[in-house]
């Protein structure tokens, strides 16, 4: 196809700014920023530096960014960056030089209006005032007070967003008949946070059942709208049910669902649980799959939630995946854990994220993938155009063991792949067949079924909390007719159990803006660094949580 009629195409999918602010583009998250630089084809690396802004540091090195032809265009993210700061990028390709300064997100929103909300009601609350970037409209429970929608199941939703730079937060939302929070379609800037939503949704199952329905969400936005924080909720328990593969592709209820997102959304802290009787379909999720957009399409983070009971896939982000970012998640009990067919633009990044329990079904404990991959072939304007051509980086990853993933990865077609640094422990099949150019990049993860690799409980140090700390050694067979000699006695014994040192410390490669606080002469590999702090899940690990009006009150 030609260059103008995918550039075209990709400005409406994906909204690319006009070509006179998209040369050089840093778009902020609270702790990422997506960077773009439009450049003419080359093959040179783009090297990435970056410090705080207006400060005589260090300049520090960030992962090179990736070229994409199709564009021309090089893409990539800064990630694990404070909050409400400023920093200064420099991009270096081909002997030219581009000087960016951006700004991360600020965690406190200006709020211009309050609304405060009455005790309880049994009626939808449809929110069609909204605010300014410099004053917010906040909906809130009165001082002292909680505030509890209980529906009944006779309105379809507990609240709709029709407008613009609204904030729900500390809300009780119970008994949707469909979506506990609706946005509608193209609203932008929207915050739920705080707030408890449970019991929505229809009754669930397999479409082979004839369930045509699907999908009702604690908070469910509508085509086109973004620019969403999704944070510190507790999202559990929904009235339906996903039924499990063993009648078909799973349907039911979510957690979070976006449908082709505008983008630049942050999803994070959030606690997404219930019973496997009354399971979801996906924690987070969306669509369109197999698109240029989809969910929750670009300039996206993902990160500190806890997922589980999910019968298909415990994260969902699928479609243009364009400088998204998914890390520090707790996910389990679900069949997938991360889904990523397609990522038709990339880069996503995948990392420090634990794999816990996989299974297919109630009876079948064979467990899935750890992260699904896949592509497919679009129709755009008589043309023929892939949508597996997007970078996935996929970094210090920890997969539990035992009743983990059958695989690591699905065996659908995968291109630009490269992993580094993970706990790939699994009892089926680490890496998909090679499918041919555009290549993978397999290196420096531990691999191997469950006996091959040791025994994979005794990597990590014993803890009641949700920490896999490495353990300083681990146990494993030592194969074969093993020579020993005791107390004088000399005898041999067959394929013993033996304490070796723990492959993963120090073993980790370096992975410039990912991995630069490691302790020790490397990185380890795996999700968590030891002597370093843990990494936290759910809404409790929320910088400064404090309990909310429905906990107290």
């Amino acid at each position: 196809m030609t260059v103008r009629l995918l550039l075209s195409f990709l400005a409406a999918a994906v909204a690319i700014p006009a070509a006179e602010d998209a040369n050089r583009q840093a778009i902020p998250t609270f702790e990422s920023l997506g960077l773009y630089w439009s450049r003419p084809q080359s093959a040179e690396p783009c090297r990435v530096r970056y410090r705080t802004a207006r400060s005589a540091g260090d300049w520090r090195e960030g992962q090179p960014l990736v070229y994409d032809a199709r564009l021309k265009q090089y893409r990539g993210s800064l990630v694990e960056l404070q909050p409400d700061t400023e920093y200064d990028i420099r991009l270096e390709a081909g002997g030219q030089t581009a000087d960016l300064r951006a700004r991360t997100w600020a965690e406190t929103f200006p709020i211009g209006k309050t609304t405060y909300l009455d005790s309880t009601t049994d009626k939808t609350l449809t929110i069609s005032e909204g605010g300014t970037a410099t004053g917010w409209h906040l909906v809130t429970p009165k001082p002292g007070t909680k505030f509890v929608s209980d529906l009944f199941n006779l309105a379809d939703y507990n609240v709709v967003i029709e407008a613009d730079y609204v904030i729900l937060r500390g809300l009780e939302l119970r008994n949707a008949g469909v979506h506990g929070v609706l946005i509608k379609t193209g609203v932008q800037h929207v915050v739920v946070e705080d707030s408890h939503i449970t019991l929505w949704g229809r009754a669930g199952g397999a479409r082979v059942w004839g369930v045509l329905g699907g999908s009702d969400s604690a908070i469910f936005a509508e085509r086109d709208a973004g620019h969403l924080v999704i944070q510190r909720n507790l999202l559990e328990y929904p009235r339906g049910a996903a039924n499990d593969w063993e009648s078909g592709h799973p349907s039911g209820p979510q957690a979070v669902s976006l449908i082709d997102s505008r983008g630049n959304n942050a999803i994070r802290y959030n606690t997404i649980r219930s019973t496997d009787d009354h399971g979801f379909n996906d924690g987070i999720g969306g669509g369109s799959n197999y698109s240029f957009k989809g969910s929750p399409n670009r300039d996206s983070d993902i990160y500190g939630n806890i997922i589980s009971n999910c019968w298909d896939d415990a994260i969902e982000s699928e479609g243009a995946n364009m400088n998204v970012r998914i890390w520090s998640n707790y996910i389990h009990h679900t069949f997938m854990h991360v889904a990523t067919a397609a990522t038709a633009m990339g880069p996503l990044y995948i990392f420090r994220n634990v794999f816990g329990e996989s299974r297919i079904s109630h009876r079948d404990p064979s467990g899935g993938s750890m992260i699904k991959t896949g592509m497919n072939y679009v129709n755009m304007n008589g043309e023929r155009v892939s949508t597996g051509l997007g970078y996935r980086f996929i970094y210090h990853n920890t997969a539990l063991q035992p009743k983990g993933a059958l695989d690591v990865f699905s065996s659908h077609e995968l291109h630009n792949a490269v992993t580094r640094n993970n706990i790939f422990y699994a009892r089926g099949r680490t890496y998909p067949q090679d499918r041919g150019a555009p290549a993978n990049d397999f290196q420096n993860d531990l691999t191997g079924g469950y006996l091959g690799g040791g025994f994979v409980q005794t990597m990590f140090v014993p803890s009641e909390r949700l920490e896999w700390f490495l353990s300083p050694t681990i146990e494993k067979i030592q194969w074969g007719r093993v020579e020993y000699s005791r107390n004088g006695k000399d005898f041999a014994i067959t394929d013993p159990v033996v304490r070796a040192p723990n492959p993963a410390i120090d073993k980790g490669a370096r992975l410039p803006g990912f991995n630069d606080d490691f302790a020790g002469a490397a990185p380890d590999i795996g999700a968590f660094e030891n002597d370093r702090a843990p990494l936290r899940f759910g809404r409790e690990a929320a910088p400064g949580f404090t309990r909310a009006p429905w906990e107290k009150f």
